[in-house]
């Protein structure tokens, strides 16, 4: 067995279990930005939302290292390149739909135009 496909075993596991962790709405911790708020912005934010959407997140970025995996097995059909294109459009899809429109500001909180 190769070292790569060891390595790219792992990080799939590693998406899947941040994840579903995330997905569950139970892993609000491993978001960076919203963890290190003051409690009082993080009231704005709909938690469950946020943690479905980053849980979707991880999903896809796991889907993306079976990918580049796969280039391991079968070398020379360009999934490894695949796979590394798909995260970097993931990514930065994700980026700009988190950062756009409010969407996960409470209701309560949104500016309603």
């Amino acid at each position: 067995m190769s070292s790569d496909l060891i390595v790219y075993g792992a990080l799939f596991l590693l998406f899947v279990v941040m994840g579903g962790f995330l997905f569950a709405g139970r892993g609000a911790w491993l978001i960076a930005g919203y963890n290190t708020m003051p409690k009082k912005e993080r009231e704005r934010y709909d938690k469950r939302a946020l943690c479905r959407f980053m849980g979707k997140l991880m999903f896809f970025c796991a889907a993306c290292m079976l990918v580049m995996g796969a280039d391991t097995l079968w070398p020379g059909r360009g999934l490894g390149l695949a796979g590394t294109i798909w995260l970097l459009i993931g990514a930065v899809g994700a980026v700009i739909y988190a950062n756009t429109g409010g969407r996960f500001l409470k209701k309560n909180v949104r500016k309603e135009p």
